[in-house]
Order: structure tokens, then C-alpha cells, then sequence
């Protein structure tokens, strides 16, 4: 059945049927869905308001309220269902151990270490790995995830843990989710001196949310005022109850810079993951896990820090992770040492991939590298219609009139780059989340991982924009390049400076407020007639003061006759004075306005401007 939804246009209305379409699709994506000419749905948008080409990527919404206008369902699949239908589409699947039960070998748990900033994650690594990860940091904060391997001593031998190193800082929430999703065991790191803090709650509830066995380990036990007791009163209230109270919940005092309990938080890692859990995993398949972390380095390209979760890696498997793929070149340890083979739970570097691969990507080994190539490609140009749906620029016309009268919107654009995927990521998130009102928007046209190259200046400078480089620094003469073309481009190795720095470039393009000031009043006891000034009125200062070229408005019985006017002249006697205070006799002259009478008040004002809150 045919129906016109606007003059001219005839569109074959739906009853109520689904039509799935993925993020970013096009109107020539849906005009073949609902077998329509895209021309026809371009002119149906320019009836609701949206100006928009057939071949332009469309956000969510847009999409969905067009498929109402045409009466069907419009479903926007969502990235792991995209991912699932890809994989499935090349006879893949993700997340599965394949073979039978005795097929699963037991693996090391993987463990997270969360908790308020400050209270010694870091230092605890550094105490179970025996090394020294603090010294070489900005700010002491951990600026990327790493992970580790360490065996521990247990009654039925030696046993390897690997350990997650997620950063502390509220900015880092992103990463440490990801930390959660691939982690067996949570260690909730609790200062004994300081007790818990927001962000200890913060990485309290995504190991809840990820349904992850707690161990919590008491740190800085050694400290003048500390009071394990308390901290595990504390943690009560929050569902943790001390084995000691009658809960279940393993606590172990410790202290990292002395090196205390280490043993006994390892042993207590390894009881909670037997008793609470069942870590088994298939080696005998193709590898599959996820990308802890990834940097673009100089001398060896692209390398991914990846944790196996089931099958076995090998040197020489041809893998896709993310929108990256590639022939695994190289495996390196956590000590740098070259290795063969990774099994379940084992974190390697890998050398060999195309491009660098986002934090918390899946990886998996697929038989061929034309696979690879095309998955990542698919994914690539999936991620790009995704990234450009969302850096549309809605605008009607109702918009449009709407900033006219408001005043334009300002915008800051920015390109982050940076050292690693993880801080890329969690520096655009926290950016993201600084609020200064409707008056200001914040856009990151463009990130990546790598030094500061030609193409992002030419973008900058295209786009006005302005380039954040964390721990990174420009390629060869990009630098110069930049000045020249009048690129602003900001270095940091401090997660938190950056985002106050950007806070306060965004308050600073707010339009100034002004709130009027009065400064006083006088009443107009006679009136003079000059033939040099006009009329000029006698006047006692009955508030404040009345200064010379300042603004005024003239009140005659309790009604505003004059708006706006200049005290252009202030005399007292026979003297030129730019001030008169209150309880003195003063002559006015209001310039072009003649028109005053006996009993007139002139009001003086000034517009101050308004300090912005926050």
C-alpha cells in the first residue's frame, strides 16, 4: 500500500515489521531494508527537520524516529550482536571452550588490584613482583595497564597467579571496568590509616558488578594511627564480612613497603579461587582473550599486551584483535624474555599486528590472514560509520533560529593522542564528562595511540582543533608545522592536569554574565536651564555615589521614563568632580535627554560581570 507522507513524496509505509540496522547506517542502508528510493527518505527528514544526505551516517535516534514516521520498528544492533553476526558469517565463534569437559585443563586464577588512589596498589605489585613500577611514573599514578605473572607458594607446589595493574584514579573507571570484565578474583586494596574512600566503593562495585570473588588486603598496617579493625567494620556495611566476624570474605593485613603478608595474600588468592571457583579452560583450541593493553612502539610498531583465555597462542598464528590484525611475530613476557607458546591466564606482549589495538579488545586466532584482514576491515569501517553518526551535527531549522537568537553555540574540538589505548580512552571518557552547561560543547573529532604526526595537525587546523598529547610528543618537524599553521598543542603526563586544564579552557569560551550594580541615587530638587548643556538638574545624592559617565535611569512617581541615559556632566558649585557621595547637593546633566522634572530620581547603574560558578 502506498501512502504520501509529505507533498511529493510517496513512501511505502511499514505495519509495525522490525528492521534491524547497525550504528551509522546510511538512509540507503534503510531505504533498502523497506525496498524505498533514498531520495524519497532524504525529503521525509526534510519534512521532520533534519537536513541530511542519503549516503551521510545517521545516530540512533534519527533513525529510530524515522522508522516510526514510516510506521515500523527500527532496531539499532548493538556492537556485540554486530560482532556476533560477523564472526558468525566466517564460521566463528567467540567466548566458547570447545571440546568436552575432559578437554579443560586447570588454570592460574587472573586477578585485579583496585582501590582508592594513594593507598598503595602499585607499591603491592611492586612488593609481590619484587620490582619497582612507582619510580618511573608522573604523579605516582599507574599510567597504563600491565599485567604480570608470579608463582606462588601453595602445600601442592609452586603456582602462577597473573595479576592485572588497573590505575586508581576516578578519571580510570573506564579501564578498570575492563579490568573486572577479565578478572577471576578481585583484590580490594584498603589504606589501615585512611579507611574507605569513594573511590574504594567506586572499585567495590564494578567487582561486584562483575561477580568476582573479593580479597581484601589491608595495606599500610605498619603506619603510626593505622587500624585494620576499622576498615573491616567499614567494609560491613557494604556487603564484605570478615571470615573473623562470621562472613565469608578473606582479609589479610599487610604492608607493601616492608613487605609484609605478601605470602599470605597470595595463599589467600589461591584459597578463594578454589574454593569459589572453577578456572578450567581448553589449551588444545585456537587462542581467544582479550587486549589488556596496547602502544605504538618506535622500534617494534604495534604492540599488544594480550591475556589468553582459552586455546594456545603460538608464534606465527595469524590473529585479529579489534579493528587490528596480524601474524603474531613475537611473544615477550613480562620481563621482556622471548616465548613460544602462551596458554590460558598467561599475559604476553605480542609483536605483529597492523595497528594498534583498543584496551579491552577481543582477540582471537583465525586460520588464515585474509580472515583476519577482512574481520578487521568490517569492523574498522563499522567503528567509522559509528564515529561519524556520532559526530553528526544535528541541526534543524528550529535549531538553527534558536542559536541565531541565543547566540551561537561555542565548541571546543580536540584530537587526543597518547602513549597507550587505555589512557586514550579513559582521558576522552573523563574529558567527556566535564559539564559547563548547554553553552559550551566539547567534541574529540579524532584519537590514537602514537606521537603526534602531520595528519593530526592538518586536521587540527582544518577543524580548529586543538591536539592533547599524553606522554607522547610530535614526529620530526610536526612540531614546527603546528606553530606555523597556528596549532595549539598541549603536552601532559598527568591524567587530572589535562582534565583541569580543558575545564577551564571551556569555562573560559562561556560568553560573559553581567548582573547590574547600582551605585546610587539623587533626587532632582530644582532645574537650571543652560543654553551651552540644556537643562541641568539640582540634585541631592540621597544612596551611594553619582559618578560622571556612568549609566542612568530616570523614575518619576515610581515609573521608569527614561532608560539608558549618561551622566555627562557632574558639578558641584562652580567645579568639574567625577564623584559625589551621599547627603551632597550636585548638578547633573543627562546629555540628550532634556525632559526632567521637580521630584525626578535619577538612578545610576553599572554592568559588573558575573563570576561563573564551579
Amino acid at each position: 500500500m502506498q501512502a504520501p507522507i509529505m507533498d511529493g513524496v510517496r513512501v511505502k509505509r511499514g505495519s509495525g515489521e522490525v528492521v534491524r540496522l547497525p550504528r551509522g547506517a546510511s538512509l540507503t542502508d534503510f531505504a533498502e531494508k523497506i525496498d524505498a528510493m533514498p531520495a524519497d527518505l532524504v525529503k521525509v527528514l526534510i519534512g521532520m527537520g533534519e537536513m541530511v544526505t542519503a549516503t551521510q551516517s545517521i545516530d540512533d535516534d534519527t533513525l529510530r524516529l524515522l522508522g516510526q514516521e514510516l510506521n515500523y520498528d527500527v532496531q539499532v544492533v548493538s556492537p556485540e550482536d554486530e560482532d556476533r553476526e560477523l564472526l558468525e558469517s566466517f564460521d566463528l565463534e567467540f567466548g566458547e571452550d570447545e571440546g568436552d569437559s575432559e578437554d579443560l585443563e586447570i588454570r592460574p586464577p587472573v586477578v585485579t588490584v583496585m582501590g582508592h588512589v594513594d593507598h598503595g596498589k602499585t607499591k603491592l605489585l611492586d612488593a609481590i613482583r619484587s620490582t619497582n613500577v612507582v619510580s618511573g611514573e608522573a604523579g605516582g599514578i599507574t599510567q597504563h595497564i600491565g599485567a604480570y605473572q608470579v608463582i606462588a607458594k601453595a602445600e601442592g607446589g609452586d603456582r602462577p597467579i597473573t595479576f592485572i595493574d588497573t590505575p586508581g584514579h576516578e578519571a580510570f573507571t573506564a579501564m578498570r571496568a575492563r579490568g573486572a570484565q577479565v578478572t577471576d578474583i578481585a583484590i580490594l586494596v584498603v589504606a589501615a590509616d585512611d579507611g574507605v574512600k569513594p573511590q574504594t566503593i567506586e572499585a567495590l562495585n564494578h567487582a561486584q558488578a562483575a561477580d568476582v570473588p573479593i580479597v581484601v588486603a589491608v595495606n599500610k598496617v605498619d603506619k603510626e594511627g593505622a587500624d585494620p579493625m576499622k576498615v573491616r567494620g567499614q567494609l560491613t556495611e557494604y556487603g564484605l564480612v570478615a571470615e573473623e566476624f562470621g562472613g565469608d570474605t578473606m582479609f589479610v593485613d599487610v604492608s607493601a613497603k616492608q613487605g609484609m603478608g605478601i605470602d599470605t595474600l597470595l595463599e589467600a588468592v589461591l584459597l578463594t579461587a578454589d574454593a569459589a571457583l572453577d578456572l578450567r579452560a581448553n589449551p588444545h583450541q585456537d587462542a581467544q582473550g582479550v587486549a589488556i593493553e596496547a602502544h605504538l612502539d618506535r622500534g617494534r610498531g604495534p604492540v599488544a599486551t594480550v591475556l589468553v583465555q582459552r586455546g594456545t597462542l603460538h608464534a606465527g598464528d595469524s590473529i585479529v584483535a579489534g579493528d587490528a590484525f596480524g601474524r603474531v611475530r613475537a611473544m615477550l613476557d613480562d620481563e621482556g624474555n622471548p616465548v613460544e607458546v602462551a596458554t590460558p591466564s598467561m599475559p604476553v606482549q605480542v609483536l605483529g599486528l597492523t595497528s594498534v589495538p583498543g584496551a579491552g579488545d577481543t582477540f582471537m586466532v583465525v586460520a588464515e590472514d585474509r580472515v583476519a584482514r577482512q574481520i578487521a576491515q568490517t569492523r574498522q569501517a563499522r567503528e567509522r560509520n559509528a564515529q561519524l553518526a556520532r559526530n553528526r551535527v544535528k541541526r534543524s531549522l528550529e535549531d538553527f533560529l534558536e542559536s541565531l537568537q541565543k547566540g551561537e553555540v561555542q565548541e571546543l574540538n580536540l584530537i587526543i593522542k597518547g602513549d597507550v589505548s587505555g589512557s586514550v580512552e579513559a582521558l576522552e571518557d573523563a574529558l567527556l564528562k566535564i559539564d559547563v552547561g548547554d553553552e559550551v560543547n566539547l567534541r574529540v573529532i579524532h584519537r590514537g595511540v602514537g606521537a603526534i604526526n602531520k595528519n593530526d595537525v592538518t586536521l587540527a587546523s582544518a577543524s580548529k582543533a586543538v591536539i592533547i598529547g599524553f606522554n607522547v610528543r610530535p614526529e620530526g618537524k610536526v612540531a614546527e608545522l603546528a606553530s606555523e599553521e597556528g596549532v595549539d598543542v598541549r603536552y601532559y603526563s598527568v591524567i587530572y592536569q589535562a582534565i583541569e586544564e580543558v575545564e577551564a579552557a571551556l569555562r573560559g569560551m562561556l560568553k560573559p554574565e553581567y548582573e547590574e550594580v547600582q551605585l546610587g541615587t539623587a533626587e532632582v530638587r530644582d532645574l537650571f536651564k543652560s543654553s551651552k548643556f540644556g537643562t541641568i538638574a539640582g540634585c541631592l545624592v540621597q544612596s551611594g555615589e553619582i559618578k560622571r559617565n556612568s549609566k542612568a535611569r530616570v523614575i518619576r512617581d515610581g515609573a521608569v521614563v527614561a532608560e539608558n541615559v549618561t551622566v555627562v556632566g557632574l558639578r558641584r558649585f562652580k567645579d568639574d568632580v567625577t564623584e559625589v557621595r551621599e547627603g551632597f547637593e550636585c548638578g547633573i546633566n543627562l546629555g540628550n535627554f532634556q525632559d526632567l522634572k521637580l521630584d525626578d530620581v535619577i538612578e545610576t547603574f553599572e554592568m559588573r560581570e558575573k563570576p561563573r560558578k564551579g
